[in-house]
């Protein structure tokens, strides 16, 4: 990564770093750790990478939904924004509990039991985990690399009938076969926003397949 368009003019850090990023951030399900690996080695410089690394890691989990295995084997986590703490921290609502993630490695690191304001109340805990049980009996039969998850977006800390409240639920499945040059992903969101006033629920999806030889 020394020419760009052929001028003979070095490429500055930040031209690289970017290039990097663009790469590691269209990397196809399940290799991102092989793209990484030759980056790296095309780059020359450890610390462009680690930078470029650190930005795009992150962002990738997220956008692919990546499903990561609790410390405590109690599940699996999927790394999407509805969960998101911090950077670094996301919520696994089926356990009440907060995963702390290294994105570049794809680990849990560690847990710890989800605050009080970090979870819906007992009223929208009722809706939410009644959907995410039927959600979990649909995915184990539809996908046999399948995670899911129900995240409350918006009226969290309702406590009684009365008013409106949304769910996001997340599905994310993979099936990775590298050796055979042969990884593919499923990934769909579908909202749910409940109308209190109308007893009506509107329900929206986003699906996205990858399919990568």
């Amino acid at each position: 990564m020394s020419d760009e368009g052929g001028t003979g003019e070095p490429l500055s850090d930040s031209q690289k770093r970017e290039i990097a990023v663009w790469f590691l951030s269209n990397a196809p399900a399940g290799e991102i750790h092989y793209v990484a690996k030759d980056v790296r080695a095309l780059l020359g410089d450890d610390a462009v990478y680690e930078a470029a690394a650190a930005e795009a890691f992150p962002e990738y989990n997220k956008a692919r939904l990546v499903s990561l295995e609790l410390p405590d084997r109690s599940g699996d986590i999927i790394i999407t924004a509805y969960g998101e703490i911090d950077k670094n921290n996301y919520l696994d609502p089926r356990t009440a509990q907060v995963a702390s993630i290294d994105h570049m490695k794809q680990t849990c690191t560690k847990l710890r039991p989800a605050e009080d304001e970090e979870l819906p109340s007992a009223y929208i805990e009722e809706f939410r985990c009644a959907l995410d049980v039927e959600l979990s009996k649909y995915v184990a039969e539809a996908y046999p690399k399948g995670t899911c998850a129900v995240y409350c977006t918006s009226g969290k800390d309702i406590e009684g009938p009365g008013a409106d409240f949304c769910f996001a639920a997340v599905i994310s499945a993979t099936k990775r076969s590298p050796q055979n040059f042969c990884n593919g992903s499923w990934r769909s969101i579908w909202t749910m926003e409940f109308n209190y006033e109308l007893q009506f629920v509107d329900i929206k999806g986003n699906i996205q397949v990858g399919f990568f030889t």
